[in-house]
């Protein structure tokens, strides 16, 4: 019998409590609360517009490299495969702060006026952060979770998405309508939170939980009552306006919620140990296990010793034309240069780079059909809470209809392309009140491919090298941001604005920025955005069809059987230890 303390009790239960696995999904939920500001670029970009003097191609220029550097993550998933996590949350930190912190100190004229290339770098590395943070914790949390991925991705991009409306409640509580202060803001914050999680965020073993899909459920009922108050108070911001002290107590409201899943975390823990008591206390358990013939090591062997010894007997430069079966870990370069991932990569161009056009122009849209400058704020949140319903459905519906019917991610994500094409033809024939619709089905449609593609990544192409694999998913994101944004919307809005400027005979001034009024302004570019989103839907109709007998398979037998080759390692030791003491 194990006798202890109560005090000593405590102790150890509150060490477990802050090393387990539900601590460290309870610290990555509150880094990426504050890891989505890419998302809140429309709230100031009009300050950079005016103050910089920045017609509308230029500006868009700047959201690209902020959506190249939001996405271009592969440098953080290399790092990542021979560091900890920890590691790769400071570097993400240093370049939160430091690239938000030079755009601030720009806007504000506490330096000289920056060159172009100047504020691109800038936007470039403080948004680069983003994907540190999503790479040291949200693949972690997939890794150590392997079995319920689809919602673990799709509660931790979910509050990704939230982030925008959870920063801008607490932005209004500390600086009132001082946009410029905004953009110091979501330069420390994401900081200190992450610096505030370093040691919580790390690899673990994995042990399977019998009930750790209803654990997430708790997660997601606290994060859709977030959503719910988010909502309400928007909707009630709108109607009647908030003071500073309203915004105050809205704040802390939020602050409360994002605090409360720590009652998740403590109540799953403590019956974790109690369990964990019992079976020392209680030798029976232990003798049942101990029965159990020996497995042969090889039996049992990792996935990554496995794959480990292939590499030794063939090179990785010789065999990227030789992928093993889906499902399997492939390696980067079969990953790379696969069918799969190139037909999966070109319908993330098509479906995220239009509905991030259509995100990162909410400002510009809203000004030009005619929508009050309180609206586009509006705009800006309902994107942020739509956005994370779309994760978050998408995440954890797709992996219901995955383990009860066999329904594959990809047409999932084929459906969501279609979807958002609705969105796209609002904006494009300005609808009246179209625009607050559009923020809806866009802000929905953009959430909910996110958790989609890294899990379909996941599944078809292995964990081992999940975490580059990861972050090239995300390459497509600027790549269509590029196309769409910078060189269909943003260089037709121009034209559109030198047109009305010729027309009433105004005169083009270097500095000063363009503006464009009326339906003509993004109406080309929308209905051209709505075809490239078709053409994503057909080649993604493709992977559907490649890919609907692997799905149609146990896709998560293998983690399963590791998870209970795990338990039996464990078992042996606690076995062992209570035969010498009965002997």
């Amino acid at each position: 019998m194990v006798a202890a303390s109560p005090g000593g009790s405590v102790k150890r239960l509150t060490i477990q409590i802050l090393t387990g696995r539900w601590f460290m999904f309870f610290g990555s939920l509150w880094i990426m609360s504050a890891a989505g500001a890419t998302y809140m670029f429309s709230l100031y970009s009009g300050d950079i517009k005016k103050t910089l003097g920045y017609d509308q191609t230029t500006l868009n220029l700047l959201s690209f490299f902020k959506d190249l550097g939001a996405n271009v993550g592969v440098l953080a998933g290399l790092i990542n495969e021979v560091t900890p996590p920890w590691f790769i949350l400071i570097i993400g930190a240093i370049l939160n702060f430091f690239g938000y912190f030079m755009i601030w100190l720009a806007v504000t004229k506490r330096i000289p006026k920056p060159q172009v290339w100047h504020m691109c770098l800038y936007i470039c590395v403080g948004a680069n952060s983003q994907s540190f943070a999503n790479t040291g914790s949200l693949v972690t949390c997939v890794k150590n979770f392997p079995e319920s991925r689809g919602v673990v991705l799709g509660i931790l991009k979910g509050y990704v998405g939230l982030s925008g409306a959870i920063i801008t409640q607490l932005y209004h509580a500390f600086y009132g309508e001082d946009t410029k202060s905004l953009i110091l803001m979501i330069g420390w914050l994401p900081a200190a939170v992450s610096f505030a999680f370093l040691r919580t965020i790390r690899n673990m073993k994995v042990v399977r939980q019998t009930n750790e899909l209803k654990v997430f459920y708790n997660f997601l009922y606290i994060s859709l009552g977030l959503a719910t108050f988010l909502m309400v108070a928007i909707i009630t911001d709108k109607l009647s306006g908030f003071t500073r002290s309203e915004y105050g107590g809205s704040a802390a409201v939020v602050i409360i919620l994002l605090l409360l899943p720590i009652l998740v975390v403590v109540w799953e823990e403590k019956k974790l140990w109690s369990d964990k008591q019992v079976t020392l206390n209680d030798p029976a358990p232990i003798n049942i296990v101990t029965e159990k013939p020996n497995l042969d090591p090889s039996e049992v062997k990792d996935d990554n010793e496995r794959s480990t010894e292939s590499v030794k007997t063939a090179s990785c430069w010789t065999t990227m034309f030789s992928p093993p079966e889906r499902g399997d870990d492939y390696t980067i370069l079969q990953a790379l240069f696969s069918v799969d991932m190139l037909i999966l990569f070109l319908a993330t161009i098509c479906g995220v780079g239009g509905t991030l056009t259509a995100i990162d122009n909410l400002g510009q849209i809203g000004g030009s059909l005619g929508y009050p400058k309180t609206s586009v704020s509006t705009f800006v949140s309902l994107v942020s809470i739509w956005n994370y319903f779309g994760r978050v459905v998408s995440g954890v519906v797709s992996e219901i209809f995955l383990i009860k019917y066999r329904f594959p991610r990809p047409l999932m994500l084929t459906l969501i392309l279609l979807f958002s094409c609705a969105g796209h033809l609002l904006i494009a024939f300005n609808v009246p009140g179209g625009l607050y619709v559009a923020s809806v089905i866009i802000g929905f449609c953009f959430g909910a491919q996110w958790p989609l593609l890294f899990a379909i990544i996941s599944e078809i192409f292995g964990l081992k090298y999940y975490s580059t694999l990861y972050n090239f998913g995300s390459v497509a994101s600027p790549i269509g941001s590029y196309l769409l944004n910078v060189r269909v919307a943003g260089y037709l809005y121009d034209v559109e604005a030198e047109k009305q400027n010729s027309a009433l005979k105004i005169p083009r001034i270097d500095g000063r920025d363009l503006t464009c009024t009326g339906t003509a302004c993004f109406k080309l570019s929308f209905i051209i955005i709505t075809a490239v989103t078709l053409f994503g839907v057909l080649v993604s109709m493709i992977l559907v069809i490649r890919t609907r007998k692997f799905y149609k398979s146990d896709i998560y037998k293998k983690f399963r059987e590791k998870a209970l080759a795990t338990e039996m390692e464990m078992a042996a030791p606690r076995s062992t230890v209570e035969e010498a003491k009965r002997g």
